[in-house]
């Protein structure tokens, strides 16, 4: 997949975890990785950015007797997020699209193949 897609899909994919529930760094890993490959060098790169973008927000929780940092999405977030929605629907009428198209051609091609076998 192409890293800039996969980029954006993250980011999406982060902020759709995030308005089901506040969550922290690895928690958010195990969401999203069912789904999209991603480590701990890829999202927290991406959690910074949704930051600095005032999608998300942060709190401390002690856990353990230590720190643990929480996200929460934001009103720009979920508008970001539904904006997401709306762009990934456009983007799944294409791929439909592309699915038909190719389907109908490999469908085409595997009758010609079995009709016109002495060509």
């Amino acid at each position: 997949m192409d890293s800039q897609i996969k980029k954006g899909l993250i980011d999406v994919c982060v902020l759709a975890v995030l308005s089901v529930n506040e969550s922290y760094g690895y928690k958010i890993i195990k969401d999203v990785s069912d789904l999209v490959e991603v480590s701990e060098s890829t999202l927290y790169p991406v959690l910074k950015r949704l930051q600095s973008n005032e999608q998300v927000t942060t709190f401390d929780v002690a856990h353990n007797g230590r720190l643990r940092k929480y996200y929460r999405i934001t009103s720009k977030g979920i508008v970001r997020l539904l904006e997401a929605k709306e762009e990934l629907n456009s983007v799944n009428l294409i791929i439909n699209f592309i699915n038909q198209v190719t389907n109908n051609t490999i469908r085409s091609l595997k009758w010609k193949k079995k009709n016109l076998w002495f060509i």
